[in-house]
């Protein structure tokens, strides 16, 4: 056996920014979604952000969803828990505190963002957004994307599923 043949294979950026999304996400306090975010230039990460609580207000975890109702204009009615800011929110909160500047770099995260998520995205310079599955509700999303000169790239080309969608 060549020495070649035993090597270790590494997984590639994405492979391990993802990971790290993931592990991001286990400290998320709204179990309807879990989800992390990690926000990386030149390969360094820059700041992380999971679903959760304003700090020093009730979580989830500990007082349950404060749900809302929302009909689509085609009469879709969906349930959102407006308890938690979203991982990218978080993320890019923390930036802000510390005065980190976003600009021209790349965001992972669990599912393609919110409508919000998005326009927030595209106002601090994030240039690069790789989602490792699809959002249910994000069409606008992905226009606004375009218009507005973002790279999107789905890993899994499947719609992530939680519970009340």
């Amino acid at each position: 056996m060549s020495k070649h043949q035993n090597k270790n294979l590494r997984p590639s950026w994405d492979e391990y920014f993802i990971g790290l999304m993931d592990e991001v996400a286990k400290r998320a306090t709204c179990d309807r979604g879990k989800s992390g975010c990690v926000i990386v230039k030149d390969k360094r990460i820059i700041c992380t952000g999971y679903v959760g609580s304003p700090p020093g207000l009730p979580h989830c975890d500990d007082e349950g969803h404060m749900m809302k109702r929302v009909v689509d204009e085609d009469g879709t009615d969906r349930q959102h828990c407006v308890r938690t800011i979203h991982a990218e929110q978080n993320a890019i909160c923390q930036a802000a505190r510390y005065g980190i500047p976003l600009e021209g770099t790349t965001l992972y995260c669990k599912m393609e963002p919110c409508r919000t998520c998005a326009m927030l995205i595209v106002s601090v310079g994030i240039k690069k957004v790789i989602a490792k599955r699809r959002y249910h509700a994000a069409q606008e999303t992905r226009e606004m994307f375009k218009k507005a000169d973002v790279e999107l790239v789905v890993i899994e080309d499947k719609v992530e599923q939680y519970t009340n969608q």
